[in-house]
Formats: C-alpha cells, sequence, structure tokens
C-alpha cells in the first residue's frame, strides 16, 4: 500500500493514469477541430438569418476541465484509496483479548468497544480464533471461550464495565492451560494481582497493551465535622493545579430530584486528593442522596450518602427540672451527651416543637400531658413520628395507663414501681437478657457491668410479648414498642438518667438510640453493630454512575458490609437493614488510585482506533456526476436545450441535484401518518423481495381486521430502525434473512424501550422452524445473533390455554404459509397453576413483547393492491383452511396487541366453555 498522508492507494499503479491527462486535455481540445476563416461576399446575404442550431469552435476551458476531472476521478478510484490507512497487524495462532471491564475505563467506554472491533477485524483477515474476556466477569467454562472473531462482534454491544476492580483472576487462567497471543485493553490504573496476572499471561505468549493516559477522578464518602459537609476527591496522576466541580443531588420537597448545591474542589499542583467544606441548613443537608462529579461517567466519579449525613431532628422535653443544677442529675444528661455527636437538637415547649415537625421527640418522666398537647402528639405520632419515653418517679406515681391501654404508652403500666428492698424486692440488680432475634437490638453485645435496681412494670397483656423488644434477665420488659399508625411509640421502663440503671451510663445505651433511628452515627467498617445484621440492597451503581434498582438482589451479611471491598457478591449502592441505612462506594475514605506500570517486556499503544475509510465509491461517483453535468453541458454549449429538450434536461439536473434528505419524508410527515390511524408497521431488512412481501402481507391482515373487526388499520409502513420512531406502532412484523445486517447501539437502545413499553415484535424466519425455534438454519442463527442485545424475557411454546388461543377467535394451531407447530412467545410466570373448575390460567396480565416463529405468515397474508393473492397455501381445500387459520391467527395476534390479557379474566369463563361445548 502507497501512503500519501491520510490516504493510501491500494492499486497505486493505477496511478500511473495521471500521466496521461495532459494528453487527454490537448485531445480534447483538438475537438471540435478550429473552422479556416474564408471571406466570401455572399456571406452578406445571410445577415438577419437565425440559426436553430450552432456549434462553437472551439471546446469551453471549462468544460475540458470538467472531462479531465472526471477522467482523473476514475483513475483515482481505481487505485484503491483509503483514508486513514492502518498497517496490517501480524500475527497467527489463538488470540486473547482482555479488558480490565471496570468503572475506569466507563468515561470512554465506546473507545475501548471500537478498539476492540477494530483488534477483531484484524483477527478476521488472519483467520485467527478469539477468546474475549472481561475480567470483571469471566466465564465459568472449562476452557477459554475461543470463538470465531464474527461471533465476538456481534456480542459487543453487550458488554459493560463493572463497578469494581478485578479479583482473583490469575487462579482462573491457570486452570485453563494454552498457549496464545494476548492483547489487553488497559483501564490504566493497578490493582491487586495485576501483575501476577501480567505475568501469568507472558507465560503463554506475547502480551500488547492498549492504554490511553488520562486522568481519573474519584469521591470519596462525604463527612460531617463540626457543623460542615467535608467533600474529598482523589486523582491520579498527579499533575498541575486541577479544578473539579462537585454536585450534591437530591430531592426537593416536590419530591424532584436535582442539584442541592455544588462546590469547587481545588487539587494543588502535585497533590492526589483534595478536600472542601459545604455548608448546608439541616433540612437540605438531609435530602442529599449523593455527591457527583460534573461531567464525569463513571461510578467512582459518585459517591452515595446514608446515615452518615442525614442528622435527625430530636427534641428533649424532660419532666422536672434540674436537681440543683447538677447535670449528671439532669434527666436530659445522658441523652443530650449520647445523641448531639449524631443529631440536632431541639428544646422548647411541645406545642412548639410539634410546629417544627422534628424526627423523634423524647420525654423523660413525663407523665401528664394537656389535652391540646396529647392530642397533637398522637396526631405526630400516627403521621410517621417516633415518641421515645423513658420512666422515672413521675411516671411511676401518677394513674397513666393504668385501667386502659395509653395512646401515648406502648403497654399497660402497673401502679409503683419495681425497686430494691421495696415491696417487690429484687434479691440483687438485674441484668439484661439477651436480644431476641426479632428485636432491633440483636447482635449487640451486652456489658457485663449494666444492671437496672428499678423499673416501672408492665401489665400482662395478650398483646405484651410481642412488644417486648428488650428484657431482664428475670424476664421483664425493659423497652417496649408499639406501632401506631406510620409512626412508633417506644419506651425504656428505667429513667434516662443513672437513678435507676447503669444503661446511660454504658455503650449499650448509644448503640441502643441508633438502633431505634434516633439517632444516625455513621456505622465504620469495624463497628460491632454489623455483626448478626443482614443488609438489603437498595439501590446499586453500574459503572458508570447509574443508579438501578437493587431490590431484587440478595441481602448481604453485616461482614461483608464491614468489609467495604466492591465486588459482584457486595456491588456499590446503598443498603438498609432496619431504619439504617449504610453507603457501598467505589472509593473509600483512604482511596488512593496507582498508575498502571508496565515492563519492558510489554508493548504498549494508544486506545484510539481510526477506522478506514474507501474512497474508491465516493470518487467513481463523483466521476459518475461529472460526465452527467457534461452531457448537459454539451447540449447546452451546443445549442440543444431549446424547446422540450431544456424542460428533460432541467427535469435531470433536478433529479442529480435533489439530496436524499429532501427525497425522503420528513419525520413530521412519517409521525402524522403512522400515529394518525392504526398503522401495521414492518422492519425493513434490506431484501426489496422481503420487504415488499411483508408489506403484502400486512396489507393483507389490514383488510381481514377491516372486514372482521372494529379495527380500521392504514397502510402499512416499512420501518427503518435507526432512523424512525418506534413508539408510534403497537406492532411490528420482523421477516429474518441470512444476510440482514445487526442493529446498531443506538437502535438497540430503542428496540429494548419498545419492548419493554408495550409494543409486540414478531420474529418470523420462515423456513418452517425446521430445526427447532430456527437453530439450524441461517436465518435462525442470524436471529440469535440479533436477540443476544435484546432484553427479551424468558419464552415457552404457547401453551393451549394461552389469550393468543382465544382473543377472538378459539385457535389451537397457528400456521402461515408453513404450519409448524412451534411458535414461542414470554413464558407463563412461576407458580402459574390451573384452578380446578377453570378452563385457563390466570396467567400474567401483559402483552407478550415477542412472537418467534418460522411459518412465514406474511406469505400467507399477502395481497396485491388490488385485493387478490400473492402466494399458494398447501393444496386445494385444506391449503385454503390453513390459510383461513393464519388470518384468524393474525387477527388474534392484532387483537391481542391492542386489548390485552383482558381474555384472560374469569368473567368470560362462562362463555368460552359454552363455546368449546362443555
Amino acid at each position: 500500500m502507497l501512503a500519501l498522508g491520510p490516504i493510501g492507494f491500494t492499486a497505486p499503479w493505477v496511478l500511473l493514469g495521471l500521466i496521461a491527462l495532459p494528453i487527454i486535455w490537448l485531445l480534447l481540445r483538438a475537438v471540435p477541430p478550429a473552422p479556416i476563416r474564408r471571406r466570401f461576399p455572399g456571406v452578406a446575404l445571410l445577415l438577419g438569418l437565425a440559426d436553430d442550431d450552432s456549434q462553437t469552435d472551439r471546446t469551453p476551458w471549462w468544460l475540458l476541465l470538467l472531462r479531465t476531472l472526471a477522467i482523473a476521478a476514475v483513475i483515482l478510484g481505481f487505485a484503491g484509496p483509503v483514508l486513514n490507512p492502518q498497517n496490517a497487524r501480524d500475527g497467527s495462532g489463538d488470540l486473547v483479548i482482555v479488558l480490565d471491564g471496570s468503572w475506569a475505563g466507563a468515561a470512554n467506554w465506546q473507545d475501548r468497544i471500537d478498539r476492540v472491533d477494530t483488534l477483531l477485524s484484524e483477527a478476521a483477515r488472519l483467520d485467527r480464533r478469539v477468546a474475549l474476556l472481561n475480567l470483571n466477569n469471566l466465564p465459568p467454562d472449562a476452557d477459554l471461550p475461543f470463538s470465531a472473531p464474527m461471533d465476538w462482534q456481534d456480542r459487543l454491544p453487550n458488554l459493560q464495565p463493572f463497578p469494581w476492580q478485578p479479583q482473583d483472576v490469575v487462579p482462573w487462567l491457570e486452570a485453563r492451560p494454552g498457549q496464545f497471543e494476548t492483547y489487553w485493553i488497559s483501564d490504566g490504573l493497578d490493582w491487586e494481582g495485576r501483575t501476577a496476572f501480567l505475568a501469568a499471561l507472558e507465560d503463554r505468549g506475547n502480551v500488547t497493551v492498549f492504554q490511553t493516559p488520562r486522568q481519573v477522578s474519584g469521591l470519596r464518602p462525604a463527612r460531617f465535622e463540626n457543623g460542615e459537609v467535608i467533600v474529598s476527591a482523589t486523582r491520579t496522576p498527579v499533575g498541575l493545579d486541577q479544578e473539579i466541580t462537585v454536585a450534591a443531588v437530591g430531592l426537593d420537597p416536590a419530591g424532584v430530584e436535582r442539584q442541592l448545591a455544588t462546590v469547587p474542589v481545588n487539587f494543588p499542583a502535585g497533590e492526589a486528593s483534595a478536600e472542601t467544606s459545604l455548608v448546608l441548613p439541616p433540612e437540605l443537608r438531609n435530602r442529599i442522596t449523593r455527591f457527583e462529579i460534573d461531567g464525569q461517567r463513571s461510578a467512582a466519579a459518585v459517591s452515595l450518602a446514608d446515615d452518615a449525613l442525614r442528622r435527625r431532628e430530636v427534641a428533649l422535653i424532660a419532666g422536672r427540672d434540674d436537681r440543683e443544677g447538677l447535670d449528671l442529675l439532669s434527666p436530659l444528661y445522658y441523652l443530650r451527651e449520647a445523641l448531639e455527636p449524631t443529631a440536632d437538637i431541639i428544646d422548647g415547649a411541645l406545642t412548639d416543637i410539634l410546629l417544627a415537625n422534628p424526627d423523634v421527640i423524647v420525654l423523660a418522666d413525663v407523665a401528664n400531658l394537656a389535652a391540646v398537647e396529647a392530642d397533637a402528639l398522637e396526631d405526630w405520632v400516627n403521621s410517621g413520628g417516633m415518641l421515645l419515653r423513658f420512666a422515672g418517679p413521675r411516671l411511676a406515681a401518677s394513674d397513666l395507663g393504668r385501667n386502659n391501654e395509653d395512646p401515648l404508652l406502648p403497654v399497660r403500666l402497673r401502679s409503683g414501681g419495681r425497686t430494691v428492698g421495696g415491696a417487690m424486692s429484687w434479691g440483687e440488680p438485674k441484668t439484661l437478657a439477651p436480644f431476641a432475634e426479632d428485636s432491633p437490638f440483636f447482635g449487640l453485645p451486652i456489658p457485663d457491668d449494666v444492671s437496672v435496681t428499678s423499673q416501672v412494670m408492665a401489665q400482662p397483656d395478650p398483646t405484651l410479648s410481642d412488644r417486648v423488644i428488650a428484657q431482664l434477665s428475670d424476664g421483664t420488659p425493659l423497652v417496649t414498642r408499639k406501632l401506631s399508625g406510620a409512626g412508633q411509640v417506644v419506651l425504656f421502663h428505667v429513667t434516662a438518667n443513672a437513678e435507676w440503671s447503669s444503661l446511660p451510663l454504658s455503650g449499650l445505651f448509644v448503640q441502643m438510640l441508633e438502633r431505634l433511628a434516633v439517632s444516625t452515627r455513621a456505622i465504620s467498617s469495624d463497628d460491632a453493630a454489623l455483626e448478626g445484621t443482614t443488609w438489603l440492597p437498595r439501590l446499586v451503581l453500574d459503572g458508570f454512575g447509574d443508579l438501578q434498582d437493587g431490590s431484587t438482589l440478595q441481602g448481604v451479611s453485616g461482614d461483608a458490609i464491614a468489609a467495604m471491598q466492591p465486588s459482584a457478591e457486595l456491588q456499590p449502592g446503598l443498603y438498609a437493614s432496619e431504619d439504617r441505612q449504610i453507603a457501598v462506594n467505589v472509593v473509600g475514605p483512604e482511596t488512593t488510585f496507582t498508575v498502571a506500570q508496565w515492563p519492558s517486556s510489554v508493548t504498549v499503544e494508544g486506545m484510539e482506533a481510526v477506522a478506514e475509510t474507501p474512497l474508491k465509491g465516493w470518487l467513481l461517483a463523483a466521476a459518475l456526476t461529472f460526465m452527467m453535468i457534461d452531457v448537459v453541458a454539451s447540449l447546452a454549449v451546443g445549442g440543444r436545450l431549446r424547446g422540450p429538450r431544456a424542460d428533460i434536461a432541467a427535469a435531470f439536473l433536478v433529479a442529480l441535484t435533489l439530496s436524499p434528505e429532501a427525497q425522503a419524508q420528513s419525520s413530521d410527515e412519517f409521525a402524522l401518518r403512522a400515529t394518525t390511524e392504526v398503522v401495521l408497521g414492518h422492519v425493513l431488512t434490506g431484501d426489496p423481495e422481503i420487504d415488499e412481501i411483508a408489506e403484502a402481507g400486512l396489507r393483507g391482515i389490514s383488510q381481514t381486521l377491516f372486514r372482521r373487526t372494529a379495527i380500521e388499520p392504514a397502510d402499512p409502513i416499512g420501518v427503518n430502525l435507526e432512523t424512525d420512531e418506534l413508539a408510534f406502532f403497537p406492532f411490528l412484523y420482523w421477516p429474518i434473512t441470512a444476510d440482514q445486517a445487526l442493529p446498531s447501539r443506538e437502535a438497540y437502545a430503542k428496540l429494548n424501550t419498545y419492548l419493554r413499553t408495550g409494543g409486540m415484535i414478531m420474529f418470523d424466519t420462515r423456513d418452517a422452524d425446521s430445526a427447532r425455534f430456527g437453530s439450524g438454519s441461517p436465518e435462525g442463527r442470524r436471529l440469535q445473533a440479533i436477540a443476544r442485545s435484546l432484553d427479551i424475557p424468558p419464552i415457552e411454546p404457547i401453551p393451549s390455554d394461552h389469550v393468543l388461543t382465544r382473543t377472538f377467535y378459539l385457535l389451537q394451531d397457528f400456521p402461515g404459509r408453513y404450519a409448524s407447530r412451534d411458535v414461542w412467545v414470554e413464558a407463563a410466570p412461576p407458580g402459574a397453576e390451573l384452578v380446578e373448575g377453570m378452563p385457563f390460567r390466570n396467567l400474567n396480565d401483559g402483552v407478550t413483547p415477542v412472537i418467534i416463529g418460522g411459518n412465514d405468515w406474511a406469505r400467507a397474508w399477502a395481497i396485491d393492491e388490488n385485493g387478490r393473492l400473492m402466494f399458494p397455501v398447501g393444496r386445494g381445500r385444506s391449503g385454503e383452511r390453513q390459510r383461513e387459520i393464519a388470518l384468524r391467527f393474525g387477527v388474534n395476534v392484532i387483537m391481542h396487541v391492542l386489548t390485552g390479557n383482558y381474555k384472560s379474566d374469569q368473567v368470560h369463563v362462562s362463555d368460552l366453555l359454552d363455546r368449546l361445548g362443555q
């Protein structure tokens, strides 16, 4: 290949033809020959006469140039010009392409996929087997998954980055022997085990690394210190001064997610980390759900917020004043000490506090409330508040909750109390019993020095055992709780100070308040509160930093949370247990990034993959255009563009210059045509014959619907998956051909959205399903390649009680031009059983998004524009019966799309049984 700057020529010897251009110029200039001038007196008789035909005496220079350019374009076109020619990569034998596949490559993920696609194309030209490995999603196969490069290219749209670094890859590779060459698409960051994995790969063959140096930044978890939110970030490589913008995202009062605040974070030159403070009012701070770096798309650029920032507002109210001003005797002293580091304390009168709507109200030895206060407090609890009460001499001496259960107490109380040396004397102070598994305090260690000397007693009651969440060693209640509306009422049967027990003096007291969600201290990885707990994922991060629903994932143990090591088992996200939340982020409080270093034995290349662009077609098209213009220009120079010839030439020029965009129908016209009436669509395959048959088939089923049902469809429309909007069509018929191109990533995204939002696609391999599900035919294999990137649910052959068997007609067969019985639809949900006495199961109430078969329905339905059948089906009457059943099946399909599964409702049972003769 001859390269001249950014253009290369695959057949450079053809360029020798350019030498002949001057000779061609002279030849063209000599035609027509120049006239010989002769003076002839008789010419005077011709003066004033007009000649309809004229001919120039010399070819104009611009026409010569046009013809020369046309010839030059032909010569250059056949020389095989290529824009951005790439050097051919040599190699033989098996090839393994490795991707780190972590969040660090998410920002330029498409560049990595393009590079892999280029490497696969090179491997295909060299006829090499390829195994493509994402180190974060290694296959469990016993051998390396070698396959043809084209097979891997079909799967490239399915590759996605993961929000964690590779782990335990060396043992996986050691269990799979073999020699191969390796291309490593690196994310540019070092990770544990990378060096050992590289050594294992070099033992198998040559290793080439593709890596582009780029800045990587990550957010550490935000923390709350001295009334400020501290936002910290880290980066690599360390370089010059840099400023990034961090946004705090959360829900506004209307429940709409938006940026609540932004703050710049400045990295000094040579520093790998930086932090700044953000001062926000408590109401705004408690709404923050995450922090993210503006303009960066990766899981490391997102830091989820948990209980470390959400400081609850707690109101403290005591039933009596401090004794002689001594803090240690104050009913609220130990509560303040326990809550001030992790909650915002509110003081004041109860009526004023209720107006502030705190998260928790604490009543320490408060016995009697005014009726107005009690009613307002009860309404606040029912609306979702938590009322936390502590006993004391006042509550023990009152009649509150003696005869009837008080709505602001979880249990009924006995009169008096229980004290060491009293009428109900204990032999000695009592200790706490281990917490039950259904208690919010389960798993908390009980110190040996915690003892209780006095308490208020609960009246025996059938509901008492369900409301006890902590008890003493003799079985008497220590803490009781009941739900009230959307809120709850909790009672500690001891005082909030050290008068009746040593509980407020212990760390257990603080942990119990945290478990009740009175305070929201951040849980550290070495926190004992994680032991014996199970955490359920609420939201998880993908590699791009987007939040996904995590409710379908299984819970993880507190020990796994304590490790704080993101992996497939512990995905980064927000985890909840009881009323507590903890965030597992990609970047930890002490995380730093390290750039990957490669030994001299490894070849390192850039990530950029510039695709080769052949220019031959463009140059030949330009030559053809020049020749067409030359024809018109020659007629004009010769004076032959008068009368009807001028109209023909003008039409020729308009057709020549009219752009494809102008010829194509506008998007607005397409939308109006597709939405004004019910329109059935068929996917354009690129094969004109197949597309015409699909249109004719939908025309036939549309006319059948018009004659037999209340649906009046318009003419069908061909749909281009790359450019057309799919949401306009309730139904798409997709005939599969063996050589049709796979949709692009954007088209796959539109198709998956279409399938998830109620659209239906009927895939027709047109092969009579001779190999079952088309797996053995070329069309079936192409369908499998197309379906790999589609969000298709589990499927099964149409069961006999599926709603498609009775949507409009009662059917048990679904033929087209062929009569195979295996037609596939969305599988029934697990556990769907036939109820006794019913002719069908009560299946899911949605529309199956796909119908897959090979019966060539379009040919069975097809009619021409005059309404005549286009293709034979079967023989004689049996064939016409098969065509009729095919039309009925088409009617059932469209009725199912437009009306859903309403025929699954049990109200239709009696009519169906009557029709079935049962």
